[in-house]
């Protein structure tokens, strides 16, 4: 990862917006700084409760993200990936626009994070 810190977007989505969430998602595909782009998942996954897709990139391109994911007009949880999987979604985590009740149960227990392994290559 160069010693860049790895960084996750779950941007979310409904019915209603599935259409500029899809659209986002391929200028996203499409960016180089982003580093893995995930399928729109349409059912809860993990401690996210509604729809949504991930997409993995390095801290430079934090400030690109947030401001294309609040151009869309869409919410998202953007955070750090660190050894602390409950904190980088809830205190470390940023939101745009009204912020989701995750299910934090799911999540790793502090010191693992199942997220640093598939940075990059996969989706959870």
């Amino acid at each position: 990862m160069s010693g860049e810190a790895p960084w996750h977007a779950h941007i979310y989505y409904t019915l209603a917006d599935r259409a500029e969430a899809a659209a986002l998602r391929d200028r996203f595909g499409a960016d180089p700084r982003v580093l893995f782009t995930g399928r729109m998942v349409d059912e809860p996954i993990g401690p996210h409760p509604i729809p949504q897709y991930e997409i993995h990139f390095l801290e430079p391109a934090r400030d690109a993200v947030i401001a294309a994911i609040a151009a869309a007009g869409l919410r998202a949880l953007i955070h750090p990936l660190t050894d602390d999987d409950l904190a980088d979604h809830t205190t470390l985590g940023h939101w745009i626009g009204e912020p989701v009740a995750l299910d934090i149960g799911v999540l790793d227990p502090p010191g693992f994070n199942q997220g640093v392994a598939r940075f990059g290559i996969g989706e959870f």
